[in-house]
């Protein structure tokens, strides 16, 4: 007996009748049903799931999301360097000094979480990163984020 292919409803079944006696295949349409709702709702599980991924990384996001015009207070300390273009520094030793305007706010976000660790290895910037809070860092990081490059 071969087996012939039947298209029901979910995709191709294998019937050994074929696709004139729709009865008689080992999968007929209603032990399907079953097969076919149990698939909806693992499709649906998986929507809900992702949106709920999702919006919760977008409420993460806008919770995180620093104030420019509060950062705009607290640059400060910044500006000594960060502030004047072409600026160069002799301590700890002679260097260009980055400029921050226009730079990514998750990128400074990230330098400045690294400096505050000890991962990165700058005096000066570890001295003032160690007392910034992380509202501060994403304060500070939204005003530079949004300057002009």
């Amino acid at each position: 007996m071969a087996a012939i292919v039947c298209h029901v409803i979910i995709g191709p079944v294998f019937c050994p009748v074929g696709p004139t006696d729709p009865s008689r295949c080992y999968l007929s349409l209603d032990r399907l049903a079953p097969v076919f709702i149990a698939r909806k709702v693992r499709n649906m599980t998986k929507l809900c799931l992702l949106t709920g991924i999702a919006l919760l990384t977008v409420a993460a996001t806008a919770q995180a999301a620093g104030d420019p015009s509060a950062g705009a207070k607290k640059v400060f300390q910044c500006q000594g360097c960060h502030g004047i273009v072409g600026t160069r520094t002799a301590f700890p030793e002679l260097y260009s000094v980055p400029k921050l305007g226009g730079q990514h706010s998750a990128y400074i976000v990230q330098a400045l979480q690294e400096y505050q660790k000890g991962d990165r290895s700058h005096a000066t910037m570890r001295a003032i990163a160690a007392d910034l809070s992380d509202q501060d860092m994403a304060d500070i990081a939204a005003y530079y984020g949004g300057a002009a490059k």
